[in-house]
């Protein structure tokens, strides 16, 4: 049973190797061991994230976790993870269309017993190592902007940079919605986050402390069910990469893999 199926994989893989830079091969012939293609490390690395097991574990013959590290620190180097979620991103806009008026955001606490850049104490886990990943999505669910912080950190403290890396998407997908709707829960209902909101021209739409509210109100729900989304990814449900950069490689490629299933499933009944 592969670690995602082939109708997703596939496309994601092919694009993902054509984003490649080429690599000029200075040693002279025969001398050194052929180099590992990058298609089995990229599958390899699928396999991590999805079981969230060890680079040891998915290791063998044919690629070792060192090859694995090494090549994934390369196209760290090269930002070719990023550049690839920022394309699905934008062909999931020109074929379905992204909802970009209608945002919500949240944050996500996963378990990080390594420690690390992105660790910190969990408030919901008996202060044990915890990462937190603020989360913003549009109107459907699409992850937009998650952006990794220590499990200590404040919801609303996350959320000026996490909308700045919104503002950077207009590059990508061209001119932004000018007066968005964002749900937020209570934990963002203090007066810099309305006045943040108010300075960006974002409609706020923050359910008030004290009181009972249910997530069907407003569209929190939308990216609660992104958390979980992301939560079926085992490497960022245990996260065990003690640097930010790793972390941040793996949560762009559980994005592209969640935005173009929704494409799939979506476009299945648009297109058909």
């Amino acid at each position: 049973m592969p670690a995602v199926p082939s109708c997703i994989l596939d496309p994601i893989r092919d694009q993902f190797l054509a984003l490649l830079p080429v690599r000029e091969d200075r040693h002279p012939w025969g001398c050194h061991n052929p180099r590992i293609s990058d298609r089995v490390v990229f599958d390899r690395l699928v396999q991590v994230l999805v079981f969230g097991c060890g680079y040891e574990r998915v290791a063998d013959h044919l690629c070792s976790a060192t090859t694995l590290r090494r090549r994934r620190d390369e196209w760290i180097a090269a930002g070719v993870m990023e550049t690839l979620r920022l394309l699905v991103l934008a062909c999931y806009d020109r074929m379905i269309g992204l909802e970009l008026d209608q945002l919500s955001a949240d944050g996500c606490i996963a378990k990080a017993p390594s420690g690390g850049e992105c660790a910190g104490k969990s408030p919901v886990d008996r202060a044990k190592q915890g990462i937190k990943r603020s989360q913003l999505t549009d109107g459907y669910g699409i992850p937009l902007v998650t952006e990794p912080a220590p499990a200590n950190t404040r919801d609303h403290t996350l959320l000026p940079a996490t909308l700045d890396q919104f503002a950077d998407l207009e590059a990508s997908l061209g001119p932004l919605p000018d007066h968005p709707r964002l749900s937020l829960d209570a934990g963002y209902d203090y007066s810099m986050v309305h006045l943040g909101l108010k300075a960006r021209g974002i409609i706020g739409r923050i359910a008030p402390r004290g009181a009972k509210t249910p997530i069907q109100a407003g569209g929190r729900w939308v990216v609660e069910r992104t958390n979980s989304w992301m939560n079926n990814f085992g490497k960022l449900r245990r996260c065990t990469e003690r640097r930010r950069d790793p972390i941040k490689f793996f949560i762009a490629l559980a994005s592209a893999i969640i935005i173009v299933r929704c494409l799939l499933r979506r476009a299945w009944t648009l297109y058909r």
